[in-house]
């Protein structure tokens, strides 16, 4: 990368307000063309909305972006993308009924005749080693695939700078790997890369700069590799990063959960069928599981937290047959559970926080007596959950929909684990906050465990569970591997085991003429 080479891009003093909040203040930045370039920030900090200006979904207030060396005004994505923008979002916007290929092809600005677009899609992959078959259905990918479907669209373009928003969320080690081959020769043949992550290992191994914003300011921009995980966080936070207290030699109590021979079909098309999973987690135990997404994951949490019956037999709490229960059964017997959809299944946009907790939370806080909803118990533990867990909202009377992403986790996070369940089962616990919300959540999950209630963990952040769990496993295609303790496991073999059949991505076949 030359230092002498003029700036690919260039925001000069980028201001935009929303009602009540000023998402990004003055903010000047550059991208070199060639230069890996991370982009950080808590939940909050302006970010997302400064992404989406650069890719023309919305307009700076005031400020200017240049592009090598020229002012421009980016009016929509469609663009950017004639500059030379590409962007790579978090969340897929595939259809899985299609093809690979037919997913590309709508994605496209320009019409290309079905041939000579899946001509460019195989000497695309090719050429990066993103080994796809074209004609395959979405619905049949792993999520590393699917993340794959999305990059070649955006190389496809021809890109001079691609924005990756979150892109190893949902990725194994292995995955994390040819990803992180795949941009380096994107940068060493002289496209910019604009990289958004929580995992600040990852903005060590990969990226030449760093620019940290915190409260829609600029604070710093650093060379990652010259500054520790810890020193960046504590940037974006502003303040020290507690250490997770997780006592040693702890000692288990009696078996709290236990899942025995529990097999069922896809509850759809696209489900994932659960195939003689077994395991027991006992109290003070937290029990890991990983995996990439949709290969059980949803489906196990369902039917642990009743949405999906089972065979009474199945599950139990404690020594109590629970697989026939309803969910609100299973709470009033001491399970608590945070499913990986926020926004609508753990919590309703158009409801009060404290109409939230009502949902979830009314038996053991005491909000209902005689079938009456003591309204005043709830505001009163909304208003606990906020403040212990440092939720950024008005106040209990917020619509759950006001939260931004990271807060409405804190919130629902706090709203389970302050009923002090005998069983939490989580899934993504800290999918979307930044590194203190993160830490908090942690070590919440850790206390509880030392109160002697036991934990399931379901996450994608190997680093999350190796850092939280005593015992840990791994699903792939709907079956559990054995359970193995967390200080004999290696990343290795957890990657593979998360990989499954997908981890083979030399096949020769991947991409059939």
């Amino acid at each position: 990368m030359d230092a002498s080479m003029p700036h690919r891009l260039e925001l000069i003093g980028i201001t935009k307000q929303f009602p009540g909040v000023l998402a990004n203040d003055n903010i000047s930045f550059s991208v070199r063309p060639g230069e890996i370039h991370a982009l950080l920030g808590e939940n909050g900090a302006g970010k997302s909305t400064l992404v989406k200006m650069i890719y023309g979904i919305m307009q700076p207030d005031a400020g200017e972006i240049r592009w090598n060396g020229e002012r421009v005004t980016i009016a929509n994505p469609k663009a950017a993308r004639a500059l030379g923008i590409g962007m790579v979002f978090q969340h897929f916007s595939l259809f899985e009924a299609l093809t690979v290929l037919e997913n590309i092809a709508l994605g496209m600005d320009a019409k290309i005749p079905a041939r000579e677009l899946e001509g460019r899609i195989r000497e695309v992959m090719t050429r990066y080693g993103l080994l796809l078959d074209p004609h395959r259905t979405v619905a049949t990918l792993s999520v590393g695939e699917r993340q794959r479907i999305e990059i070649v669209r955006a190389l496809l373009l021809d890109p001079k700078l691609l924005i990756m928003d979150e892109p190893t969320s949902v990725l194994t080690p292995q995955e994390v790997e040819q990803l992180f081959d795949v941009l380096r020769k994107l940068a060493a043949q002289g496209c910019s890369i604009l990289y958004i992550s929580h995992k600040l290992h990852e903005i060590k191994a990969l990226c030449d700069t760093a620019t940290i914003l915190r409260g829609g300011k600029l604070v710093d921009t650093c060379d990652p590799r010259q500054e520790t995980s810890r020193s960046m966080a504590e940037k974006m936070i502003g303040g020290g990063l507690k250490d997770l207290v997780k006592a040693r030699d702890r000692v288990f109590g009696e078996p709290r959960l236990h899942v025995n021979g529990l097999s069922m079909p896809a509850p759809d098309h696209f489900g994932t069928a659960l195939k003689n999973v077994c395991f027991t987690v006992r109290a003070g135990e937290i029990f890991g599981i990983a995996g990439v997404a949709g290969n059980g994951q949803n489906e196990l949490l369902l039917a642990m937290d009743g949405e999906l019956p089972t065979d009474p037999s199945a599950i139990k709490l404690g020594d109590l047959p629970a697989g026939a229960m309803s969910p609100s059964a299973r709470r009033r017997h001491g399970l608590s559970s945070v499913p990986e959809e926020r926004n609508g299944h753990g919590a309703v946009g158009v409801f009060s926080l404290s109409d939230n907790s009502v949902l979830t939370a009314r038996e053991r806080p005491g909000m209902v007596n005689m079938g009456f909803i003591n309204f005043g118990a709830a505001k009163t533990y909304t208003r606990k959950v906020i403040a212990d867990f440092s939720v950024k909202a008005l106040g209990a009377g917020s619509t759950a929909g006001s939260l931004s992403g990271g807060n409405l986790q804190k919130y629902i996070m706090g709203r389970e684990i302050l009923q002090r369940p005998s069983v939490l089962v989580v899934s993504q616990p800290t999918w979307g906050v930044d590194a203190g919300a993160a830490a908090a959540i942690h070590q919440a999950i850790l206390d509880l465990a030392e109160a002697g209630s036991a934990i399931v963990v379901i996450s994608q952040d190997l680093d999350e569970l190796l850092s939280l769990s005593d015992t840990l496993a791994v699903i792939n295609g709907g079956q559990l591997s054995p359970k193995m303790q967390v200080g004999d496991a290696s990343i290795e073999e957890i990657g593979l085991l998360m990989g499954g059949v997908h981890g083979n991505t030399e096949a020769p076949d991947a991409i059939p003429a």
